[in-house]
């Protein structure tokens, strides 16, 4: 009797540790995960919810010692920044069209150069590596330290690209600004794909990794040529990574500040006046923090809309493509 008890206490003490066990086993992982938890409150969760908070407030330069008791807008500050027949609403729509042309531009030109970059050193050659490397040195540069360098290649009289447009290669006859009026849209365009296109060509490199060669020597057998390959073997394995690729540089280029704004200063030109220079005007040149917060939250909403809207899209092809 007495064995059969100090049995069964056994039993029930190693299954009370196989229990605790488990226990610890199914709880690491959450706890691995907890202090990128926290993390992510605190940086990215918390300072938005705390933004669409002061987008309800009428927190002007008035209320910044007591921001916390800033009288409530209700939703004013949208009706606000959303009445195009104010000067406030007309430049915030200005800048909408100006941000999405630049966007439009950037992701187009720079999935075009990356895709081109990726197809070429698609096949070994000697020196690829070197190259491949070279290629990526823009995407690895610090944001700023780029921008400042195409900031002074862009100076009208000692600037690099007037030396060789105007002095070298004489296209012109009177060395033009580059940084306000009309180039200033160019401009910014030129230093956002510099920047960008080194991520779309690591990315559409990566993806042609996964396309068998199999393919490529059937092809070849068959007798089609490299722009047929590239049609019918290439884009069409790399649609879902462009997919992906497409929408990242949308958002990116979309949300893009430190560009224009090491590039221009506090005010650019109308012509490139991206929606978050109009965002950081409101909110720290006039110290209207509250709409500034409501065209901070409009432009979250927007973005949420394109991106369930285009996964939607893509996903209804995807099907489409299946059936």
């Amino acid at each position: 009797m007495t064995v059969a008890t100090d049995s069964d206490r056994s039993l029930r003490r190693l299954a009370a540790a196989d229990r605790r066990r488990s226990t610890r086993h199914k709880a690491l992982p959450y706890l691995l995960l907890l202090p990128a938890i926290c993390f992510e409150l605190l940086v990215h969760v918390i300072p938005m919810l705390v933004g669409v908070w002061i987008s309800f407030k009428q927190l002007t330069i008035y209320f910044i010692r007591n921001w916390t008791g800033a009288p409530s807008a209700g939703l004013n500050n949208y009706r606000f920044a959303l009445n195009f027949n104010n000067a406030v609403g007309k430049a915030l729509l200005h800048s909408f069209f100006v941000t999405l042309g630049f966007t439009v531009l950037v992701v187009a030109i720079s999935w075009l150069i990356g895709t081109g970059a990726a197809v070429l050193m698609q096949n070994p050659f000697r020196g690829r590596g070197l190259l491949r490397t070279y290629f990526l040195v823009p995407y690895a540069l610090p944001a700023f330290s780029a921008t400042i360098t195409w900031e002074f290649m862009f100076q009208r009289d000692h600037g690099l690209v007037n030396q060789v447009i105007v002095h070298d290669l004489h296209l012109t006859s009177h060395a033009p600004f580059w940084l306000i009026g009309n180039n200033a849209f160019v401009s910014l365009v030129i230093t956002a794909v510099w920047r960008t296109w080194p991520f779309a060509f690591l990315v559409v490199t990566a993806g042609m990794q996964s396309i068998p060669t199999d393919l490529y020597e059937a092809a070849v057998v068959d007798g089609a040529g490299v722009w047929q390959r590239l049609r019918k073997i290439t884009l069409p394995s790399l649609r879902p990574v462009n997919l992906v690729l497409v929408l990242v540089l949308f958002l990116w280029n979309f949300n893009d500040f430190n560009t224009p704004f090491v590039l221009f200063g506090n005010v650019a030109a109308p012509q490139a006046n991206l929606l978050s220079l109009q965002i950081y005007d409101t909110s720290f040149q006039n110290w209207n923090f509250g709409s500034g917060s409501a065209m901070s939250v409009l432009l979250l909403l927007f973005l949420l809309v394109v991106t369930v809207a285009y996964l939607a899209a893509t996903s209804r092809g995807r099907k489409a493509a299946d059936v």
